[in-house]
């Protein structure tokens, strides 16, 4: 068996598990049985349960680097929707469950979240920026508009599953364009 095979099915048994069950409700053996490994290949690889977590969260929810935002003066709903597109937040909608279920009570999830956020209200206020030359003056309004996009953006999966309603981006685009005009 390759260690990084088994890494793998771990780390995929783990985000299934705490996806669906939460992390408190999850042991090791369950994780262990759904991988098909013995459990004492998951202390090997992460010595506590909660190395597990952080291992998820930090190796599959990421932000993509060196993205260009594709932003065209004049174009703020097309800008936000490109953006929407290409969104250089990497997470299944499993991790986005986990981020959000565990955020509360394990401080490293809460501040990965953070992260993640801010990165993307980061990416979103600039691609605003860029298609409202303009507007720059304006920062307040341009900084609620993108944190609003991006949490738009972040929290879909969470909605979805909650309301059984997809979120448009597109839709979210032009209704912060529209609030910015």
């Amino acid at each position: 068996m390759v260690i990084g095979d088994v890494r793998t099915r771990i780390l995929d048994a783990a985000e299934e598990l705490f996806a669906g069950r939460g992390y408190e409700a999850t042991t090791t053996a369950v994780i262990a049985k759904l991988a098909k490994v013995p459990n004492r290949l998951i202390a090997q690889h992460f010595p506590d349960k909660i190395d597990l977590l952080v291992a998820l969260v930090n190796e599959r929810a990421v932000i993509e680097e060196g993205r260009e935002v594709d932003a065209v003066p004049g174009d703020l709903a097309g800008t936000l929707a490109r953006l929407a597109r290409a969104l250089p937040l990497r997470a299944s909608p499993a991790m986005r469950r986990i981020l959000f279920r565990e955020a509360d009570t394990h401080r490293s999830v809460n501040e990965r979240l953070g992260r993640l956020n801010g990165e993307l209200v980061r990416r979103a206020r600039f691609a605003l920026e860029l298609a409202t030359p303009g507007a720059r003056g304006d920062a307040a309004r341009l900084e609620v508009a993108a944190a609003m996009f991006a949490a738009a953006l972040l929290y879909q999966e969470n909605l979805c599953q909650l309301t059984g309603h997809q979120i448009d981006p597109d839709a979210v685009a032009e209704l912060i364009a529209h609030s910015l005009v």
